[in-house]
């Protein structure tokens, strides 16, 4: 039987495998994708708000020539932490149940079944979308993830959302020759946008060279065209492509069938933040996942903490 399973190859499940080594426990670390797979389905261009040296994780260090790293940089150095250290890694498997057995948990997933004391869900939040709920949302045309700006060159591009990944969308399309449109619910851009991009997607609205609609909704989508409810009335407007950067939220769903009480407004799982541990003895969270729909409040930074608490609980137990 294994001390613990960690379920999520992202940065803090590394970090969690790496505090478990240190202190001498036996592990797995169980991905459903690959190696920190929110991480590699960033945009290609994505540039990190932190620095690198608030992404090390296990003490070692980050080392980039840029203070801001970049999407590749952090591949590279979570790929090289991970097999360095000969962390034990099962990739491309997922886990479809975990629940209470003989001294612990069986957990099992899409290749096997395991035997662990103790659990660590650090499962993140980037897998499922947010839904704009609206006709047409199913159409091809409509993206809730975005890869590279090259592909949307000369095409006419509504961009839903005002957040980071929002406005990153809109300026990279938009100087790779995009006619781009922005949808924002609130009055103006967020003032979470990170603070040397802000002022650019300000000014380049203010001249015009991108569109925006404040205090707007996208409300329906068609194969050539869209509708904008604007507080002046209902915009039609000609379309190629709707990049619905509205968000993504946990596996409530998987969280509730293991037996994780849930707030009924943001859906905050139950822990100790002591300890990380949940509701259910003997089942940790950690990482971004602790948020609940308030998917700002934790992030690699300040959520690295979570492997040490965990790992000092279980040595405690012990």
């Amino acid at each position: 039987m294994l001390d613990i399973l960690i379920i999520g190859g992202g940065p803090i499940g590394l970090a969690c495998g790496l505090a478990a080594q240190k202190a001498g426990l036996s592990f797995v670390i169980v991905e459903k994708g690959c190696l920190v797979n929110s991480l590699y389905n960033y945009p290609a261009t994505m540039t990190f708000f932190s620095t690198s040296e608030k992404l090390e994780i296990g003490g070692v260090p980050f080392v980039t020539v840029h203070n801001k790293p970049t999407r590749n940089d952090a591949l590279e150095y979570y790929r090289r932490v991970a097999l360095s250290n000969n962390l034990p890694l099962n990739l491309f498997e997922e886990v479809t149940n975990v629940k209470p057995a003989d001294s612990g948990y069986e957990i099992t997933t899409s290749k096997a079944t395991y035997q662990a004391k103790k659990v660590i869900l650090s499962t993140g939040f980037y897998d499922i979308a947010v839904n704009l709920d609206i006709p047409g949302e199913e159409l091809p045309k409509v993206k809730h993830y975005y890869q590279d700006p090259h592909y949307y060159t000369a095409q006419k591009v509504v961009v839903v959302g005002s957040s980071n990944s929002a406005i990153d969308v809109a300026l990279e399309t938009y100087r790779k020759g995009a006619e781009v449109t922005l949808v924002v619910r609130g009055a103006e851009i967020s003032s979470r946008v990170k603070y040397w991009v802000r002022p650019d997607i300000i000014n380049r609205i203010k001249e015009g060279s991108i569109k925006a609609f404040f205090n707007s909704s996208l409300s329906a989508v068609r194969q050539t065209e869209v509708d904008v409810d604007t507080p002046d009335g209902k915009v039609t407007i000609p379309n190629d492509f709707v990049m619905a950067m509205t968000g993504y939220k946990p596996n409530f769903n998987f969280l509730a069938k293991l037996g994780i009480e849930l707030t009924e407004d943001k859906f905050i799982p139950t822990y100790n933040p002591d300890t990380m541990e949940t509701n259910q003895p003997g089942l940790y969270l950690a990482g971004v996942v602790c948020g609940g729909l308030d998917t700002h409040l934790w992030f690699i930074e300040n959520s690295r903490i979570h492997a040490e608490l965990i790992i000092a609980d279980i040595m405690r137990k012990q």
